[in-house]
């Protein structure tokens, strides 16, 4: 009796993991052909490399002051120069530089995370699980998050920065557990899901074996705008003092403290403000490629 409906179950399956290989090589087709993806890609990797390589070629350390150059300008022996202790501006623009990007990662990695566990769970179950889903959302979405971790920011100290990624990630995934739901309110209709239901699989499996990885594309462009958000969320948090706390560095609280004398010794200020820039960029680039290689009809049309 169940003889027919697994070989419907597998039939079914194998077509739609021959149309997701057919449709990943597409996308990153249409990705690397793009000339913003490229650009995006090219400077997120270099971003990456002068981070955590570029300190190692400096024959300076981030807690290393030099006592004979104080707030001097960028030259053959402070490549940016010193700030008002005498630290390398260059090395510790590098350090919050890689501080900033593993924020960015690990939260959009987090809340991406979360939406997708918490809306397919939602969209799959309905009832109370919905509705449990739902108010959290709701409650998270009312809530003052920049004023609920500056609150918490003296928690942060003592080289607690983990704690701030995962209240950070906290507060980014609402949105995209609404749409996560929505979407797996539909693909639960699809054949090989009804299937594998028929053929007893349990509905966590289903979720996480079949629902969450058809809404990749969704995903994946969702943790890329994320990894900017999140970024700039952790620099604005850091220049007023409630982000990464000392004596872990920051591209938030470099820039705040260049702010202080960026008049007068510009080069305190604007490579941290620089390197952000680029940074943020990048993945904004390489997001608006991946969103027109996943639907070049919206691409064409804007």
């Amino acid at each position: 009796m169940t003889t027919l409906p697994e070989e419907d179950f597998a039939e079914a399956h194998a077509e739609e993991r021959a149309r997701a290989a057919t449709r990943l090589r597409v996308v990153a087709g249409l990705f690397l052909g793009a000339r913003r993806g490229r650009l995006g890609f090219g400077l997120l990797t270099s971003m990456f490399l002068l981070a955590f390589a570029g300190p190692l070629v400096s024959p300076w350390s981030p807690g290393e002051l030099d006592f004979q150059a104080f707030l001097q300008p960028p030259s053959t022996r402070h490549w940016f120069g010193t700030s008002q202790t005498g630290s390398d501006v260059y090395v510790l623009t590098m350090r919050g530089a890689q501080k900033s990007l593993i924020v960015g990662l690990l939260v959009a990695v987090l809340s991406t995370g979360f939406a997708a566990v918490a809306g397919s769970f939602a969209g799959y179950f309905l009832g109370w699980t919905d509705r449990t889903v739902m108010w959290v959302t709701d409650l998270l979405l009312v809530l003052p998050a920049f004023l609920i971790l500056a609150i918490m920011s003296p928690m942060f100290t003592g080289g607690r920065w983990l704690l701030f990624v995962v209240m950070l990630a906290l507060f980014l995934w609402m949105v995209t557990s609404k749409i996560v739901r929505g979407m797996t309110k539909s693909i639960k209709e699809r054949e090989y899901i009804r299937a594998a239901r028929y053929m007893g699989v349990s509905p966590p499996a289903i979720i996480f074996r079949h629902v969450i990885p058809n809404l990749g594309s969704l995903l994946v462009v969702d943790a890329t705008l994320n990894v900017s958000a999140a970024i700039l969320t952790e620099t604005s948090l850091s220049y007023f003092g409630f982000g990464i706390q000392p004596p872990d560095v920051s591209l938030g609280g470099l820039i705040a403290d260049g702010a202080r004398t960026a008049l007068y010794a510009p080069w305190t200020f604007w490579f941290a403000a620089g390197v952000l820039v680029v940074t943020v960029l990048a993945v904004n680039l390489i997001g608006d490629a991946l969103r027109d290689a996943l639907d070049p009809g919206a691409g064409r049309a804007t």
